[in-house]
């Protein structure tokens, strides 16, 4: 029986080892928790969150929707363990995370082909490492220092790096219900959401204070860079006044039903877990200090009094230019043998990293078992999200988000209100016709 060490219990690696494991492979499943933690992970458990608990927009006129579709039919532990902890978050699709992982841990544990190993490995010379068919580097953006030199020293200077923040989590018993309503953007009679309306002046001076704020500063080595889909709160609000008014505290869709009026501007909250009882500020990415954070966020209408159950923070997220440093497989060149999988390779988000581990346990077990998969078409939200990682950019290699960008044109003349619907279509058609053709069955429904 072949074998395979993948090194990382997160999102990427856990899909990663259950495609290898269900092919046959024995897996051992490197995770470095409990005796050693990153400075965002809190639990013991495997594919924790650290972020939101939301996986995003569902449906096919969505590019995620559509990764989450293909992951779907291609057998996604990940997606299996979020449809079975979902929480109600409208039309997007978010879990309870402690549920989650749970789930996913339990799977992996008792798979028989996979034995989880709780230890840290340090260097890619690591001994436990000799005598695998392969091994795959998936220990996401927090890698260890040492892992990540160690990563680095074998590709030479060839490493990026961005600054991702975390939002704050709060208790439900702490918001005020008199200022404090349910409801959705779209959909007012839903209760998924718990909105916190702001007139001019409160959302000004909140502004303000955000500004103001004393946040957390960057080591003095290290450049700070954000990634575009995942800006700290305060960083938008640099951008101008009304900015957050605009973006993720814009007013569109909601009457506060203390006014009959639309509010100036409006403070999402999501639920953490089914029971409702721990609610995630939406947008609220930040590096703020802790202390700036009570004070300033204890300024929203309703969260006067404000439990914190989770402060934000931030962290460096590290990744390779993989374009340079990786083949078509994610193997690293300089290191054959070695996979990356996840978001250490430059894809972002929960379902891209998820979907990068399936990927290369899905094409490892086959090369490894004589029977080679091709890369799935670039008009599929897997192959652009692949393709993203082996197309070198015209300036600099950025982390990325599923999304139509990373796809071929449509053909023809398309109004702009049936580009998505088309993108979304052409997709469902090519993975559908990709699937047949590497003998891995048909998509759901068919």
């Amino acid at each position: 029986m072949a074998k395979v060490i993948v090194v990382g219990g997160g999102l990427a690696g856990c899909d990663c080892a259950w495609r290898l494991a269900g092919a046959g492979i024995e897996v051992e499943l490197y995770e470095m928790k409990p005796d050693k933690r990153s400075e965002a992970h809190l639990e013991d458990g495997l594919a924790e969150l650290i972020c939101s608990n939301s996986f995003r927009a569902t449906g096919p006129a969505a590019a995620i929707g559509l990764l989450k579709l293909e992951l779907d039919e291609l057998g996604s532990l990940v997606m299996e363990a979020a449809h079975a902890t979902e929480v109600p978050a409208g039309g997007a699709l978010a879990v309870d995370r402690t549920l989650f992982s749970e789930y996913v841990t339990e799977k992996i544990e008792n798979h028989p082909n996979i034995r989880v190993v709780r230890r840290e490995v340090a260097s890619l010379d690591d001994p436990a490492l000799a005598g695998a068919d392969a091994v795959v580097v998936a220990a996401g953006p927090l890698a260890s220092e040492e892992l990540a030199k160690s990563l680095m020293d074998a590709v030479g200077d060839a490493r990026l790096y961005f600054y991702d923040a975390i939002a704050p989590i709060i208790s439900r018993d702490s918001v005020d219900f008199d200022k404090a309503f349910w409801g959705s953007r779209w959909k007012p009679e839903d209760d998924d959401y718990l909105n916190c309306p702001m007139d001019e002046a409160e959302y000004k001076a909140f502004v303000a204070e955000l500004l103001a704020g004393e946040k957390v500063k960057p080591r003095a080595f290290e450049k700070e860079i954000h990634f575009e889909a995942c800006l700290p709160v305060e960083a938008m609000a640099e951008r101008g006044e009304m900015t957050l008014a605009f973006g993720p505290l814009k007013p569109v869709g909601f009457t506060d039903p203390r006014t009959g009026q639309r509010p100036f501007a409006i403070v999402q909250l999501r639920a953490e877990n089914r029971d409702k009882t721990a609610f995630n500020l939406v947008g609220f990415q930040t590096k703020l200090k802790y202390p700036e954070q009570q004070r300033i966020f204890r300024m929203i209408p309703g969260l006067e009094n404000a439990e914190f159950l989770r402060l934000g923070s931030i962290h460096r997220n590290t990744y390779v230019n993989a374009p340079e440093v990786l083949d078509d497989d994610l193997q690293l060149r300089a290191r054959p043998g070695f996979y990356l999988a996840g978001q250490i390779t430059g894809v972002e988000g929960y379902l891209e990293s998820a979907a990068c581990g399936l990927w290369v346990g899905l094409s490892l077990a086959a090369r490894l078992t004589g029977a080679p998969v091709a890369v799935p078409p670039r008009e599929t939200a897997l192959g652009a999200l692949l393709g993203h990682l082996r197309t070198r950019p015209d300036k600099v290699f950025q982390p990325s988000n599923v999304n139509f960008g990373l796809m071929p044109g449509l053909e023809g003349r398309i109004k702009k209100k049936f580009r998505k619907e088309a993108y979304g279509e052409r997709a469902r058609e090519a993975f559908a016709a990709w699937l047949r053709g590497q003998g891995l069955g048909q998509p759901a429904g068919e």
